[in-house]
């Protein structure tokens, strides 16, 4: 994309899956599921995309591009209203950094921020007369004001993300496309479970970072939620080592995704240790920190 000279823009943002935002509801669903029948079930489709897709990576790129095309005008008339001139307003929607402002408005949205009143503030706070790229100037400011999850301490909410990785979806929508996205996040899920039941089946090495699930039924379902998240992550980025992670990541994305999943694994591996730790010692210690 290109880059502003406006001081608040201090790095390149990679291409993102939902920038491009050209398909409309009706393509975006014939390319998702061409080659499922018309009238397959709900769970017979999701039974067929469970066998057909080969990784998290596929589904989650469809799943963005999805979103942006479900939210596109949404965000559109968020930055029409958000205090910016006519002019700044539409040479942002325009822009090609557009579509990694909304991803990133998305991202904030699933921790819990109003973007609304964000956006605004954001606008007010600073000008952008010497901005090149108003998009991506609002991408830089959005994503520094959104770095922890709104609230704090127990008022804290858990980020709304799909296998701890992607952030969901919301909003007005149509029905078209908010069935799209509830498909490929039910494969998601599906997925990143059936390929941790076949690592642990299997013994593989990497699980052992994990720990052993907990006694208690509570805490076992949250270790396990956490030990999905180190599996969608490795299926994701096509992660194959001995260790949890692999090779450091380079792309910012994964990096974003390597500090959730490294988040998650030390959360499973902290309740393992804890034995026969209440549920509500366990409920304690799992309040969230720094979500990214």
């Amino acid at each position: 994309m290109t880059t502003g000279r406006h001081h608040d823009v201090d790095f390149h943002q990679a291409p993102h899956p939902g920038d491009n935002i050209d398909a409309t509801a009706r393509s975006v669903l014939f390319g998702v599921l061409q080659h499922v029948g018309a009238e397959l079930s709900a769970h017979e489709t999701i039974t067929a995309e469970q066998e057909t897709w080969a990784n998290i990576g596929q589904l989650a790129a469809e799943y963005e591009t999805i979103a942006a095309a479900a939210q596109h005008d949404r965000w559109a008339s968020l930055v029409r209203a958000c205090g910016l001139t006519d002019e700044e307003a539409e040479a942002a929607i325009s822009f090609p950094a557009f579509g990694a402002l909304t991803a990133e408005m998305r991202r904030a949205e699933a921790n819990h921020h109003d973007v609304d009143v964000l956006l605004h503030r954001l606008v007010q706070a600073r000008g952008f007369t010497d901005a090149d790229d108003i998009a991506a100037v609002l991408h830089y400011r959005v994503a520094k004001a959104t770095e922890r999850p709104a609230g704090s301490g127990r008022a804290r909410k858990t980020p709304r993300l799909i296998a701890g990785l992607i952030p969901e979806a919301t909003g007005t929508m149509t029905s078209e496309l908010r069935q799209a996205l509830t498909e490929r996040r039910d494969l998601i899920e599906t997925r990143a479970a059936a390929i941790l039941d076949q690592a642990l089946g299997d013994g593989e090495t990497w699980t052992t970072a994990l720990g052993t699930p907990p006694k208690d039924e509570r805490a076992a379902a949250t270790w396990r939620r956490h030990a999905r998240t180190v599996a969608a992550y490795r299926d994701r980025y096509g992660i194959t080592a001995l260790t949890a992670f692999g090779v450091p990541p380079e792309s910012t994305a994964q990096k974003v995704d390597a500090a959730r999943a490294k988040a998650a694994l030390d959360r499973a591996h902290d309740l393992s240790q804890q034995g026969e730790t209440t549920p509500l010692r366990a409920a304690r210690r799992e309040a969230p920190g720094r979500t990214l």
